[in-house]
């Protein structure tokens, strides 16, 4: 086998449809755009949602509640799951870059720690944001907390 005869698999390719190539090929004349109207003639465009004067479906479901454009969303990290990472890598510190290099929270996350599990380690934590709960279990545990 080389490059040469690389095939790709029997049925997996088809050939496309090529329209306005004559009246021979069944897909000549008006070219699949039908007579007469905007879209039949060149350089139309229909609006994005476009439904042909229906009312498009973005405007016929009805709208519950409030959505908050200025929500700030938070990656969550439990407690326990410091304290597994503090016993497999020995940390002292966890901070925002601890948490991207263990693939926690992504580089632009913003990071909330919250208190399910216990703590036993003493930890000094860097986050954004911290639960009561959380903050009152690595104070308890010895440790300090950092917000960025």
């Amino acid at each position: 086998m080389n490059l040469s005869n690389l095939k790709p698999a029997e049925g997996s390719t088809k050939n496309r449809k090529r329209i306005g190539r004559g009246t021979g090929s069944g897909r000549g004349g008006t070219s699949t755009r039908g007579h007469k109207g905007a879209g039949s003639r060149s350089g139309t465009s229909t609006k994005v949602g476009f439904e042909g004067g229906q009312m498009p479906l973005q405007r016929r479901v009805p709208k519950v509640g409030f959505k908050n454009p200025n929500r700030v969303e938070y990656v969550g990290v439990n407690l326990d799951v410091l304290q597994a990472l503090t016993e497999k890598y020995s940390l002292a510190t966890v901070n925002f870059d601890t948490l991207k290099e263990h693939g926690l929270v992504s580089k632009n996350g913003l990071v909330k720690i919250l208190g399910r599990g216990e703590l036993k380690a003493k930890l000094e934590v860097t986050a954004h944001a911290f639960t009561a709960t959380a903050q009152k279990a690595i104070e308890a545990a010895g440790g300090t907390i950092v917000k960025l």
